[in-house]
Order: structure tokens, then sequence, then C-alpha cells
């Protein structure tokens, strides 16, 4: 009898870590909002499980603006069981068509901070607006030309707790801002990425210390630029490629940060 209920009690565990650890279905809406006649689409991924407030994250696009490739990452962070909104920074009017135009289009926005830091608080408060969203536990995750805005996001002084920047620009071209930020900050940079200069992240270091913020900057060797990217190849000498080893980790980096500062 004692032998039974053991067994009963086993068969009770393991069922619920079973289900427990099961990733539950991810449900996924276009959402259309406005500034004023300008025109924006987001994607918004709810896991089946939510039932109220959930944490929630706002994502940032690389420079080609939504794509598969947004959708991929956002599902991952979905599957942990948060409200993951994809914002539309560049408006529907505005869809790069190849790397080149892309280039262009991530340039202008980085030469006008400004208008990158409206269009991030857009897409930041569309966000706030879902019925499930809990406002007082919110992150921003992005990625490239996204990593570069979530930052841009905090420095804004927006009511956001938790920021996550992968393999980012981390350029302070206004490091006065810096005090503004509220958030923890954590940055994935791949050790030998060339396109972002030693003085750039030596200015982001700088910020980061003379504003007291509570941040992290993560190093990953043999990796450069868009190492969470399976689609940018395996070939570190384009400067931009896949690393395996660096996505997992900076992902398991990821889900660990947003755990403590959530």
């Amino acid at each position: 009898m004692m032998f039974l209920k053991k067994s009963l009690g086993l068969m009770s565990c393991v069922a619920f870590l079973v289900s427990g650890s099961a990733m539950a279905a991810v449900q996924t809406k276009t959402i259309a909002y406005k500034k004023g006649n300008e025109a924006f689409e987001g994607v918004l991924f709810t896991p089946d499980n939510v039932r109220g407030k959930a944490p929630a994250i706002l994502m940032v696009h690389n420079w080609l603006g939504i794509t598969d490739e947004t959708k991929t990452q956002a599902k991952r962070f979905a599957d942990l069981g948060y409200v993951v909104f994809a914002a539309d920074i560049y408006g529907t009017a505005s869809k790069p068509k190849n790397v080149e135009e892309a280039g262009k289009l991530s340039g202008s926005y980085k030469a006008d901070r400004k208008l990158f830091r409206e269009n991030l608080i857009l897409g930041f408060n569309e966000l706030k607006k879902q019925a499930n969203v809990d406002s007082s536990k919110l992150a921003a995750v992005g990625y490239c030309f996204g990593g570069t805005g979530v930052i841009e996001l905090a420095r804004t002084g927006a009511d956001v707790k938790s920021v996550l920047s992968f393999h980012g620009a981390l350029d302070s071209p206004t490091p006065q801002d810096g005090k503004n930020i509220k958030a923890h900050v954590i940055a994935f940079h791949g050790a030998d990425d060339p396109y972002v200069k030693p003085e750039d992240l030596a200015a982001f270091e700088k910020e980061m210390r003379e504003s007291k913020v509570d941040w992290e900057l993560v190093k990953f060797g043999n990796a450069v630029h868009s190492f969470t990217e399976k689609g940018a190849g395996t070939d570190n000498s384009k400067g931009a490629a896949y690393n395996q080893k660096a996505d997992t980790r900076s992902f398991e980096g990821a889900k660990d940060f947003l755990k403590e500062t959530l």
C-alpha cells in the first residue's frame, strides 16, 4: 500500500512537470495604429495560457522591419509566457525591399533620434493598451537596429523595467539622457562585431556608469554582428553571421535577466 501511494505520488509529480514544461500555443494578431495620418502595423503574440494580466515585452525589429526573423524571435519569448508586441518603427508606407533600402532607412532613424524615439514610444504605448498586459511589468527587446532602439526608448524615461539589446549599435549620441533611464539594461554583444566601434562601446559604458544605471555588457567571443539570426549565414568574414553558441547563451541570459528584473 505504501509502495502504491509513493508510486501514485511520483506519477502525479511527473505529470505536473510534463504539463508545466509544455509550451503553450501562441496566438498572433495584427494591430493597426496611427501617428497622425501615418499608419503602423505591429504584431501581438499572446500565449494561450495567459489569464488576466501578464508581463509583456515590446520587441523592436532589425533594419529590415518586421519580417519572419522578428516573428521567430517574438515567439521564442511568447513561448516563455510573455505577451509580446512586435512594434512597427518604419510605418506601413516604408517597407525595405532589400538591404540597400534597409540601410538607408535605418540610417535615417539613427540620424534622427527624436523621430526614432517618437515611433518607439508609439509602439510602447500600443503595447500598454492591450487588455492582458501588466503595465507594471514591461520589458523591451531589440535586435541590431532594434537593439539600438530599445536603449533609445530607455533614454526617454519610459516606464520600462528591463531593456535587452542584442547586437545593437550601442553608441551614445546624447549621454546626458542616460540620467532618464529607469530600466535595468543588458546588452548582448559580439566581441568581434566590426560594425560597433570601440569608442562607441566605451561611450556606452561611460554613459551607463555616470548615470548610475543598473547595467550589464555581455561579450561573446568569436561572434560578429547578427549572431542570433540564422539567415545571416555562418561566415564571420562578412561581418554579420549566425553563432549558435552566442545565440543560445544570450537567450538563456535573457531568460534569467527577465526573471530577475520583472
